[in-house]
């Protein structure tokens, strides 16, 4: 089949499937469950919640087929040039492959390399842990401040909230936004005689990173002086020579085809090392190493990140511009930010890899909180609100610090995606009202107000326990998802022109705002300049 003829087929069992009862299916397809579930992994995925007839699940299929999922997944694997705005290979799975492995990037091979990193890793992180890597005055650090944004603080920010020790031994704080107050509250109560400080930036040149190095380096050096500052500043980078021309005393690298928002596996995730334990950090990659290897050897019908990816790609066919991740655990409640970058950053993209426009819709807005708390902040919207918006539910199966609520946690989950599906008829509303002795004209105003529409898809993602092994293995499911679904609507997964422009225009108006000359601007923004300036 054509990809064109596959996209049309899919396009038009999105629409129509989009108005039929979820519900009723499961008599329909007796064997709907099986096919629309899977297990990788220790993870277990249910879609069968989903809006999708097992018609509809066939046409994407087809069209994973026809986009030539299978064939771009054994090219990056091989290491080709697929983000090909930038020439570049794409290879984070490198980063957690098993030692002795052979990954190549544009026919060079990288697996030593890696190798090389983990190590100095390693040494740093058990250094700083027992002790043996010490302070500039032969103490020992007890907290890493983790300077970065984006991808560069996005990940290792999710996974330390995810995994951190209640009362850590080695405390790991993170800053990422330009404004001062973000700086200024993780410094508060610091000891900078106790403290490394950890710069993340691929270029060394990000203008928000910078600027909080640069005060972090001076509230150092006014603490251990100019010979201690190399001592507690590390820098990650794959500039090497500017982060030792800034005053790193150690710079770990990391190459220019680890893309930001997948490079937590790499160097960029050195404070999780030190402040979570080598092992625990180990056991991270093993577990996004067997996501890989599931991904890269499962038949498409049956391979999670596929299956998860199709869902999105029939709910965004079928006109829903928008998906929630609600993560019924508090330790997770950063993974819905996580996912804004990785998915939106990846695939909000109206062109396509060969320069032209995109044939529909591409990714939807990403958007959550944890439940229970999002229950009670827009859930009124998933389940009366006009939009149909497509809810992914994480639900863990034990909690590490074993507290007895995760039962009525659980139930919650499970609840909510059953409400969604099957809903509540006016009908019913009105028979229950009045037999509660409602008067029949009170009923007939309250019962719409008080019934649920039902037929609204969800997903459910399920973990037997928070291990490192089950992080990794979920952020790998979804890092596999975000390019599946670039392949499908055939745009590039891993380059981000669109954070550009913004970049380039608030260089001059910052300079403008300080009083330098003035560019040519529209009104609006030419009338606020003033204003600031003015205040």
């Amino acid at each position: 089949m054509s990809l064109d003829a596959a996209r049309d087929r899919l396009n038009a069992l999105a629409c129509r499937d989009a108005g039929t009862d979820i519900n009723a299916r499961f008599h329909q397809e007796p064997d709907r469950l099986d096919r629309l579930t899977a297990e990788a992994c220790g993870l277990f995925v249910d879609l069968s919640k989903q809006s999708w007839s097992l018609e509809g699940l066939e046409a994407a299929l087809d069209l994973a087929n026809a986009a030539g999922v299978k064939a771009d997944r054994t090219r990056m694997f091989a290491g080709e040039a697929i983000n090909a705005s930038e020439g570049r290979a794409v290879l984070h799975t490198a980063l957690r492959g098993a030692d002795g492995a052979r990954f190549s990037a544009l026919g060079q091979a990288v697996s030593s390399e890696v190798e090389a990193t983990r190590a100095a890793m390693k040494a740093l992180a058990q250094g700083v842990r027992d002790g043996a890597r010490a302070a500039a005055d032969g103490g020992r650090f007890d907290t890493v401040l983790h300077i970065g944004i984006g991808g560069s603080d996005l990940g290792p920010r999710m996974v330390w909230t995810a995994l951190k020790p209640l009362t850590p031994r080695i405390d790991v704080r993170f800053v990422s936004n330009i404004d001062g107050s973000d700086l200024a509250e993780a410094l508060t109560g610091l000891d900078p005689s106790r403290t490394l400080v950890i710069i993340v930036s691929k270029t060394f040149t990000t203008l928000e990173t910078l600027a909080n190095a640069k005060q972090a380096r001076a509230w150092l050096r006014a603490a251990v002086g100019d010979e201690g500052l190399p001592t507690h500043l590390i820098g990650v980078s794959a500039a090497p020579e500017k982060a030792a021309a800034f005053g790193c005393g150690e710079v770990l690298g990391f190459a220019d085809w680890v893309g930001g928002r997948y490079s937590l596996w790499s160097a960029v995730g050195a404070s999780l090392a030190i402040g979570l334990g080598w092992n625990v950090f180990e056991r991270l990659l093993s577990g996004a190493r067997a996501m890989d290897a599931h991904f890269r050897s499962a038949d498409l019908a049956a391979n999670a990140p596929v299956l998860l990816a199709l869902a999105e790609v029939f709910n965004v066919a079928a006109g829903r511009a928008a998906r929630t991740v609600v993560p019924y655990s508090h330790r997770l409640r950063l993974l819905p930010a996580f996912l804004q970058q990785l998915e939106m950053e990846s695939n909000g993209k109206r062109v396509k890899v060969d320069g032209t426009p995109v044939d529909g819709a591409t990714c939807p807005s990403v958007f959550g909180e944890p439940g229970t708390n999002a229950q009670h902040a827009y859930f009124q919207l998933l389940h009366q609100g006009t939009q149909i918006i497509p809810a992914e539910f994480i639900v863990v199966r034990s909690n590490p610090e074993g507290l007895t609520t995760q039962g009525s946690l659980n139930a919650n989950a499970l609840a909510q995606a059953e409400a969604l599906m099957v809903g509540k008829s006016a009908e019913r509303v009105h028979a229950e009202l009045v037999a509660a002795g409602v008067p029949g004209a009170e009923a007939d105003v309250l019962a719409p107000q008080k019934a649920f529409a039902g037929n609204r898809p969800s997903s459910v993602i399920v973990l037997e326990a928070l291990t490192p092994e089950a992080l990794g293995t979920l952020v790998a499911l979804y890092e596999h998802k975000t390019f599946v679904e670039g392949i499908i609507w055939g745009i590039n997964s891993f380059d981000q022109w669109g954070v550009e422009l913004g970049k380039v225009l608030a260089r001059a108006i910052e300079a403008e705002l300080q009083g330098g000359d003035g560019g040519p601007h529209d009104p609006s923004t030419t009338a606020l300049i003033d204003r600031l300036k003015a205040r």
